[in-house]
C-alpha cells in the first residue's frame, strides 16, 4: 500500500498472518493418511567423481569463446551479469549440476517450494554498494526515502513471527534464551554483544573495518589477524565467557552459518558472525531478513537473463592447456561426449576440491568442507496445534539447526499440507570421515536421525508426516578454520595462472555466505577485462 493510507503494508502483512490462526484445523479430519514416503536427493556426487579416473572419451566438437566460467554457483552467476553489464558478451557458463545456483537451489512439491541450501540472505552493509544496486535490479529494493532509507518490498522479508526458541519446555521468542536464565548469565550475554557491537564499528589506522563484508576488505593489521590463528572456544575462555546458554548460541550461530561449532572455528569467524554486519543501511528493517519459499534459489533465478542461451549444463571439466590461449575438455554428461572449449580466459568458479583434481599443483589440503543434510517435511494440516509456527524454529541443546516453515510468506490462506525443512550439519573434527558416513546412510537412519532430534519439542510430530525427503551435500560449505580465511594455501589458490586463469569461489573467502561468493564473481570478472 501506498504511504499516507490508512494501514501500512507492515499492517496488512500483520493481519493477514494473525488472522490465519484464526482457520480451523479439522480440513483433513475424513481424509484417508497417506503412507509416508521417504526419498534421498542429493548433488551429483557420482559424476563428480569421475574426475578422479578422468576416463572419457576423445573431444569430438570445438566451441569457442572469449570468456569460459566454469561452475554455476552464485560466484559463476555474477561474473555472467558482470560481464553482461559491461558489454562483453561472448561468454559460456558450464555447470555439473542439472540446475544453476550452486547452494542457492531449491525444491517443489505439490504444496510448496522449499530450499536445497541457503535460504535467506541478511540486509546488507550500506558499504555493499554492488549487492544493493543487485537488490534493486531485482525488485526488493524499490527506491530511497529522502533520508536514505530503503524502500524494501515487504512482502519478500520474514513475516511476524521471525524466529522462537524451544527451552526448557516451551516456546519463547527470539532464538537468545531469556526465560529463566540466571544473573550471571544474563551478564554476560549483555557483556558479549555489547563486545561485539565495539568490534562492529571498529576500524583500523587505514580507516578499514576490522571485520567487514566482503572478508577481503577487513582489515589484514597484526592485531587482527591475531584473531584467525586461535580457536573461538579457546578466545571465549580466555575472556571469561562461560554460561552455557551464551555458549550454546554461539556454537548454534557458528554451525548455522559455517557448519562447524565453536569446538573449531576460528576466533575472527566468530566475532565476524556478529560484527561483519553493520546494521547500517536500514533502521526501520534491521532485524529482519529476505527470504523465500524457495530460499536463495530466487536470487540465483534473478541471474537468468545474463545466461539465457549461455549456459550448458550437465558439464564435467576434466583438463585444461594454457598456450596462446585456454584449451578446456568438458564432458557432457546429457550428450555422453567430450567437447573442446577454447578461451581467451577463463574463470574457474569452482571449489578447491573439484580445482585440485584438475590442477594437480593446486592442492586443497587445508580446505575443509562441511558435510549438510537438508530434510523437507510435509505435514498434515493439524501439526503445530494452536503453536504459531515461525519462519526459524530452533531447539535448544540439539545437533540439528531447527527447521525453516517453508509457507510461511504465503500470503495465502495455507488449507492444506504444511512444508517445513530441516537442517543440519555434520560439526566435527574429520569432515571426510562425517561426509562418508552421510552418503552411507539409507532412508531409515536418516529418518531416525531428524526425528530424535524434532521430537525434543515436538513428541507426536511421526503422526503428522506424510513425506520426507532428504538432500544430502557432501561438501556443502567451507569451514573458517584457523589460519583458513587469511592462510598462505589460500591466498595461492587465488593466484591466477599466467593472467589466463582466474579463481572465484566462497571458499576463497573462507565464509559460505551469498555476499562472499557474489563479491568473489565480480571482482575477479573485473579483473579479467
Amino acid at each position: 500500500m501506498k504511504s499516507g493510507e490508512k494501514y501500512s503494508r507492515k499492517d496488512f502483512l500483520k493481519t493477514i498472518f494473525l488472522g490465519s490462526l484464526m482457520l480451523p484445523f479439522l480440513q483433513y479430519c475424513g481424509k484417508k493418511i497417506k503412507s509416508l514416503l521417504l526419498k534421498i536427493t542429493g548433488t551429483n556426487h557420482v559424476l563428480g567423481h569421475k574426475l578422479w579416473a578422468k576416463d572419457f572419451p576423445q573431444f569430438s566438437e570445438v566451441i569457442h569463446t572469449q570468456y569460459l566460467i566454469v561452475g554455476g554457483g552464485i560466484s559463476g552467476l555474477a561474473a555472467c551479469r558482470f560481464f553482461n553489464l559491461n558489454n562483453e558478451n561472448d561468454y559460456l557458463l558450464l555447470e555439473m549440476e542439472n540446475h544453476l545456483g550452486g547452494n542457492s537451489s531449491n525444491g517443489q512439491n505439490s504444496f510448496s517450494k522449499f530450499p536445497l541450501g541457503a535460504h535467506y540472505l541478511p540486509l546488507p552493509n550500506k558499504e555493499n554498494t554492488e549487492i544493493i544496486e543487485f537488490l534493486k535490479e531485482c525488485g526488493i529494493c524499490l527506491g530511497t526515502e529522502d533520508n536514505g532509507e530503503p524502500i524494501l518490498d515487504e512482502y519478500q522479508m520474514t513475516f511476524p513471527q521471525q524466529e522462537r526458541l524451544f527451552y526448557k519446555n516451551s516456546w519463547q521468542n527470539d532464538i537468545v534464551p531469556q526465560r529463566g536464565i540466571s544473573t550471571e548469565t544474563q551478564q554476560e550475554l549483555t557483556r558479549f554483544f555489547k563486545l561485539m557491537d565495539e568490534f562492529r564499528l571498529k576500524k583500523d589506522s587505514q580507516g578499514k573495518y576490522w571485520f567487514a563484508i566482503p572478508v577481503h576488505d577487513s582489515s589484514r593489521e597484526d592485531e587482527v589477524l591475531q584473531f584467525e590463528k586461535i580457536i573461538f572456544k579457546d578466545w571465549l575462555k580466555e575472556n571469561n565467557y562461560h554460561s552455557e546458554e551464551l555458549l550454546w548460541l554461539l556454537d548454534y550461530s557458528c554451525r548455522d552459518d559455517f557448519g562447524l561449532g565453536i569446538d573449531y572455528v576460528s576466533a575472527w569467524a566468530g566475532i565476524h558472525y556478529f560484527a561483519g554486519r553493520k546494521n547500517n543501511w536500514s533502521t526501520r528493517y534491521k532485524d529482519q531478513v529476505l527470504t523465500w519459499p524457495e530460499g536463495n534459489a530466487r536470487l540465483a533465478k534473478h541471474f537468468s537473463k545474463y545466461t539465457d542461451g549461455k549456459y550448458r549444463s550437465g558439464n564435467l571439466v576434466f583438463d585444461v592447456k594454457v598456450n596462446d590461449k585456454v584449451e578446456v575438455l568438458s564432458f557432457d554428461n546429457t550428450q555422453k561426449k567430450t567437447k573442446k572449449i577454447i578461451a581467451d580466459k577463463v574463470l574457474f568458479a569452482s571449489p578447491q576440491f573439484v580445482n585440485e583434481r584438475i590442477f594437480n599443483h593446486k592442492k586443497a589440503s587445508s580446505f575443509h568442507y562441511v558435510p549438510w543434510l537438508l530434510t523437507t517435511i510435509t505435514l498434515k494440516n493439524e501439526f503445530g496445534g494452536d503453536e504459531e509456527l515461525a519462519w526459524d524454529n530452533v531447539i535448544y541443546g540439539s545437533s540439528g539447526l531447527g527447521y525453516i516453515f517453508d509457507q510461511h510468506q504465503n500470503l495465502n490462506q495455507i488449507m492444506g499440507e504444511k512444508v517445513i525443512t530441516h537442517y543440519k550439519s555434520f560439526s566435527t573434527g574429520d569432515c571426510r570421515k562425517a561426509r562418508k558416513k552421510l552418503y552411507a546412510m539409507n532412508e531409515s537412519e536418516l529418518k531416525s536421525l531428524v526425528l530424535d532430534d524434532l521430537k525434543k519439542a515436538h513428541p507426536l510430530i511421526e503422526d503428522f508426516i506424510l513425506e520426507m525427503q532428504f538432500h544430502k551435500i557432501g561438501h556443502a560449505m567451507i569451514a573458517p578454520v584457523p589460519n583458513q580465511i587469511f592462510g598462505e594455501e589460500t591466498e595461492r589458490a587465488k593466484e591466477p595462472i599466467e593472467d589466463k586463469i582466474f579463481f572465484a569461489h566462497s571458499d576463497l573467502s573462507g565464509i559460505s555466505i551469498f555476499e562472499e561468493a557474489f563479491y568473489q564473481g565480480i571482482r575477479t570478472a573485473e579483473k579479467m577485462i
